[in-house]
């Protein structure tokens, strides 16, 4: 029998709702889990709302969501037993009745393949809704593939520029700097170098020296334009946000022989950019403090999607789900 669960849905554009869903039964290899924490996308997810979304699977009605924390509350026959009771990591599922799942992390329960759930071991359960996007920046650092002489520029510091930063130099860039116009953000960067684009060019900033990964990390095919006459020869640009086309002058990608690299997500498997960000967050050596800015409860998922989209200062918000027994408001 189906299990019903509340879960976040987009009926059409411009339009979240909370509903009850349908969630498949969990199959031999699967567990399911009971929802505690997830996040909001803005870069993916606002193309979502907006109808905007290029893939043939993501029709509305759909529940959207790749950032979801909870407890393992059934193992199948063939699952690992030792996961019942245990804070994991979830990227989605496709375990729907009716529904499509853009990415399916938005929901009260979840049933998803054994293998594809990720033991948050000593981390603290909210901000493991950071693995996705965490996973996401040291992808992307591992397709730049950062030298330790490397000069690296990151345009943005969202969430993703904020990590991309800290993994390029984990990664042992020389110099790493990172530009913004947002203070919030700026006063939250670790960096070699914080540029305020607001109060100083680009160009001033940086002097002479000239950049040997540029990392755009803002949407912003002008941002990106703007910056590419900085690239040293052969510097590499990657293209670690979500777009609806890529329009950059070619010139001074060709006057320096530059190479325009693209970052999908991340790699998957036990070995993957999801445990080793988890192992580098555990362990220290990736520093996440802070980045974590806004806490809103499932009863006010409206003002948690304005929040996410449309305030600066929200590097990432946690979506607070009703514990077992409570109630959330429609």
């Amino acid at each position: 029998m189906p299990i019903k669960s509340r879960a976040v849905v987009i009926p059409r554009r411009n339009t979240v709702e909370l509903r009850t869903v349908q969630v498949l039964e969990p199959r031999a290899g699967d567990v399911l889990l009971r929802t505690a924490f997830t996040s909001i996308s803005a870069g993916t997810e606002r193309m979502l709302l907006d109808g905007r979304m290029p893939h043939p699977a993501l029709l509305f009605p759909v529940v959207p969501g790749y950032e979801t924390v909870g407890q393992v509350v059934e193992v199948g026959a063939k699952a690992p037993k030792d996961l019942l009771g245990q804070w994991v990591y979830v990227g989605g599922a496709r375990c729907f009745r009716g529904v499509n799942p853009a990415w399916g992390g938005q929901s009260e329960f979840i049933s998803a393949e054994a293998e594809r759930v990720v033991p948050l071991g000593a981390i603290d359960p909210a901000t493991g809704v950071i693995l996705a996007l965490a996973a996401t920046a040291l992808h992307g650092i591992n397709v730049s593939q950062i030298r330790r002489n490397d000069r690296v520029l990151v345009l943005g510091q969202g969430i993703v520029g904020q990590l991309a930063a800290r993994l390029a130099k984990i990664q042992g860039a020389q110099h790493v700097a990172v530009a913004d116009r947002v203070g919030m953000r700026l006063s939250a960067a670790q960096a070699d170098q914080v540029i305020d684009v607001t109060r100083e060019s680009l160009d001033e900033a940086l002097g002479e020296a000239n950049i040997n990964v540029l990392i755009e990390a803002t949407g912003s095919m002008p941002a990106l334009a703007g910056a590419l006459p900085l690239l040293a020869n052969h510097g590499r640009v990657l293209l670690l946000g979500y777009y609806d086309h890529i329009n950059i002058p070619y010139a001074p990608v060709f006057m320096r022989e530059a190479q325009i690299l693209v970052a999908r997500e991340w790699q998957f498997g036990s070995d993957g950019d999801l445990p080793r960000v988890r192992d580098m967050i555990a362990s220290g050596e990736l520093n996440v403090s802070g980045l974590l800015t806004h806490r809103v409860p499932l009863d006010r998922i409206q003002a948690a999607y304005r929040l996410a989209f449309e305030d600066p200062s929200c590097l990432k918000l946690v979506v607070e789900w009703p514990k077992e027994g409570e109630a959330a408001q429609n």
